[in-house]
């Protein structure tokens, strides 16, 4: 089995999908799994206890950390990631759903091919990397367990994606280094800011990979802030016509044909017991309330520990 990475996830406004989210780390990623949920001063009183509540209840190794002003995503992301060294870091969206088996398909993924950078997993909005149409913000699937077992029956061939996608990416940390990490002062959405260290790694002669057998769901894609398409269009004049490219042409369509196969194949099979149920959780993650554990501490200076706003003093 691979060794499991860190994942990081940068908390957001929506107390809603936070809760799924989390919700969906404990059902469909192993015991123990570090991860870091790493907030740029953006949560407010409801997300701080439903924080507090799952780092009390949570079976992962989970850590909090709160900075005392905003410093933007991509600068806040870039310094979570210089944290981690060279590790190798999923980047998880605060508003995604990971289903069963994510993390270790990804950590697979790396290990059979080092000259993987990136691996992002299906996604029903995921652009180039979406499920079950191309480039369409598909429904959140309604059997996350089945669709599960669907991609773990997917031969793992690992296609080229022209970049990165912002639901779930796991990151080769010394690829990472080496292209110099994210660039905050040109884009100022992850988004953005994600396409661009792909092109870099890909430059370097890394690849950006699809990882078939793994899948993250998300209510709607992410996209970029202002300024910062006309920013990508001028470092990579190329971007936007392969992107393009790509999508009409889609070069996955036999892979997410089959997906769809062995997905509608399992619907007839005979249910297997399974640890992990449908739907996608969607309930508040449940515990009782605690204080929360202290903050990683390779933290950047910037990043403190902190009891969430609106907890008990």
């Amino acid at each position: 089995m691979a060794t499991l990475p860190v994942v990081v996830v940068a908390v957001g406004h929506d107390d809603d999908a936070l809760d799924a989210c989390l919700a969906g780390l404990d059902a469909g990623t192993p015991p123990g799994t570090p991860v870091w949920l790493a907030d740029d001063a953006r949560i407010g009183p409801r997300g701080a206890d439903i924080v507090r509540r799952w780092l009390a209840s949570t079976p992962l190794q989970a850590d909090y950390t709160c900075r005392q002003r905003s410093i933007g995503e991509v600068a806040h992301l870039d310094d979570v990631l210089r944290a981690c060294g060279d590790a190798d870091v999923a980047v998880l969206a605060a508003d995604a759903i990971p289903l069963p088996g994510w993390l270790d398909a990804l950590a697979t993924c790396f290990a059979c091919d080092a000259a993987i950078a990136t691996a992002t997993p299906w996604c029903n909005a995921g652009e180039a990397a979406a499920w079950p149409r191309i480039g369409e913000i598909n429904p959140v699937p309604d059997a996350p367990a089945r669709l599960a077992r669907a991609c773990q029956q997917m031969p793992p061939l690992y296609p080229e994606l022209p970049a990165a996608i912002g639901h779930a990416v796991l990151l080769r940390g010394n690829a990472r280094r080496k292209a110099g990490g994210l660039d905050a002062s040109s884009y100022a959405s992850w988004y953005a800011a994600l396409t661009d260290l792909s092109m870099r790694m890909a430059g370097l002669g890394w690849r950006n990979a699809l990882c078939e057998t793994a899948f993250v769901a998300r209510g709607g894609e992410g996209g970029p802030a202002d300024g910062d398409m006309d920013a990508l269009a001028v470092r990579w004049p190329a971007w936007h016509s392969r992107l393009a490219a790509f999508l009409m042409e889609d070069p996955l369509h036999r892979c997410r044909q089959s997906l769809a196969q062995r997905f509608a194949a399992l619907e007839q099979a005979p249910a297997q017991p399974s640890l992990f149920g449908d739907p996608l959780p969607a309930t508040p993650a449940q515990g009782p309330t605690a204080e929360p554990v202290a903050g990683d501490p390779t933290a950047p200076p910037q990043e403190r520990a902190a009891q969430p706003e609106g907890s008990a003093s």
